[in-house]
C-alpha cells in the first residue's frame, strides 16, 4: 500500500479554491488518458442524442410532465408514471453522467503538461453547451414539446458533437502551426461539403417536426410548412436531395484525392464518410417506404450523428500539427496511483 500524501490547511484551501490546479499538481495524465477521456466526452455526448431520440420515439416526451422537477411534487419518476416517466426521466439522468463525461476531459486536459489551453477551452465549451441543451430541454418540456424547440434542441447537441469531436483530434496533435496537406482548392470543396451537411441536418430536424413521430401520445403540434409552399412529402424529398448532394460532393473529393495523390489521412477518412453515407441513405429510404418505423428512425438519428462526426474528421484531416517529439512523462498513470 503506497504512502498517503500529508494534506495540510493550506493545500484544502487550494483545493477549496482552484480544484483543477490542486489536481494538476499532483497528477500528470499519459496522452492515451486525455485521448480517452476526450473520446469518452464525445461518445456520451452521441449516447444523448441517440436516448433523447428514444424519449420521442416511445411517446414519452411528457413522461415527466414538468421541469426541473419530474412532476409537481417529486424530483424522480414515479410508479404511477409507468414506462414512460421512467424513459423520460433515465435519459434526464443521463445528462449527469454526460456533465461527469465532459468534466472527466477537462480534468484530463488541465492536468497534461505542458498544459494546453486550447483543449481546457474545448472541454469548457463543451459543459457550457451542455448546460444550455439542458435548460432548452427544460423549455421543450414546459411548452409542451413544440417542434421549434425540439429542432433547436437537436440543432445545439450538433454543435455539441461538433466541439467534441474537434477536442477528441486535438488531443492526438501539437499545438504548432498547422500544416496543410492539400491544396486550397480540395480546402475549398471540403467547406461546400462542410456547409451541405449542415444544411442536411438542418432540413432533417424539419423533417423530424413536420412529421408524425411528436413524442408524445397526444395531439402535439406538427411543424406548419405552407407559408414556404411544402407539406411533409415536400421537405423529404428536399432532404433526400441534400443527402444526394452530401454523397456527390463527398465522391468528388475522394476522386481528387486520389488524383492529387493526397496524404493517406484525408483519403481514409473520405472513405469513411462515403460508406457511413451509403449505409445512411440506405436506412432513410426505408423508413420512408415502410411508414416510419421507430427502430429505424432511431437508427437513422444515430446515423445522422456518424455522419457528422465523419464530416468533421475529413475537414479536420486536411492538415496536421505533429505531437513534439519529447513529451513530459507521466508522474502516474491510472494503475500507479497509490492506493489509499
Amino acid at each position: 500500500m503506497g504512502r498517503v500524501p500529508n494534506v495540510t490547511r493550506a493545500d484544502l484551501a487550494q483545493a477549496v479554491r482552484n480544484p483543477l490546479a490542486f489536481i494538476a499538481e499532483r497528477w500528470t495524465p499519459t496522452q492515451r488518458t486525455v485521448q480517452r477521456a476526450a473520446f469518452l466526452s464525445l461518445a456520451m455526448t452521441v449516447v444523448i442524442v441517440v436516448t433523447g431520440g428514444a424519449v420521442r420515439l416511445t411517446g414519452s416526451g411528457l413522461g415527466c410532465p414538468t421541469w426541473p422537477k419530474c412532476t409537481e411534487d417529486s424530483l424522480t419518476a414515479t410508479s404511477e408514471m409507468g414506462f414512460h416517466g421512467a424513459v423520460e426521466f433515465g435519459n434526464r439522468m443521463l445528462t449527469y453522467v454526460l456533465c461527469a463525461a465532459v468534466g472527466w476531459a477537462i480534468i484530463a486536459a488541465r492536468a497534461q503538461k505542458p498544459m494546453r489551453r486550447s483543449l481546457t477551452r474545448l472541454g469548457w465549451a463543451q459543459f457550457w453547451l451542455v448546460m444550455g441543451n439542458a435548460v432548452l430541454g427544460g423549455i421543450v418540456v414546459l411548452v409542451g414539446l413544440n417542434p421549434y424547440t425540439v429542432a433547436a434542441h437537436f440543432l445545439l447537441s450538433s454543435a455539441l458533437i461538433a466541439v467534441a469531436a474537434v477536442m477528441w483530434q486535438r488531443t492526438r496533435e501539437g499545438d504548432g502551426e498547422p500544416r496543410p496537406l492539400v491544396g486550397k482548392a480540395v480546402a475549398q470543396l471540403v467547406w461546400f461539403l462542410v456547409a451541405a451537411s449542415v444544411l442536411l441536418i438542418a432540413v432533417g430536424t424539419v423533417v423530424t417536426g413536420a412529421g408524425p413521430h411528436a413524442g408524445d401520445s397526444s395531439d402535439v403540434p406538427r411543424m406548419n410548412l405552407a407559408p414556404v409552399g411544402l407539406d411533409w412529402e415536400g421537405v423529404t424529398k428536399l432532404h433526400a436531395v441534400l443527402a444526394w448532394i452530401v454523397v456527390t460532393l463527398t465522391f468528388a473529393l475522394w476522386f481528387v484525392l486520389k488524383a492529387v495523390d493526397a496524404p493517406r489521412g484525408p483519403l481514409a477518412r473520405t472513405r469513411d464518410l462515403f460508406l457511413i453515407l451509403l449505409a445512411q441513405g440506405a436506412i432513410g429510404y426505408v423508413q420512408y417506404f415502410t411508414e416510419l418505423p421507430e427502430v429505424l428512425v432511431g437508427l437513422h438519428m444515430f446515423g445522422s450523428c456518424l455522419v457528422w462526426i465523419a464530416v468533421l474528421r475529413v475537414l479536420l484531416s486536411l492538415r496536421e500539427r505533429p505531437l513534439p517529439t519529447a513529451e513530459v512523462p507521466a508522474q502516474a498513470d491510472d494503475s500507479q496511483l497509490s492506493a489509499v
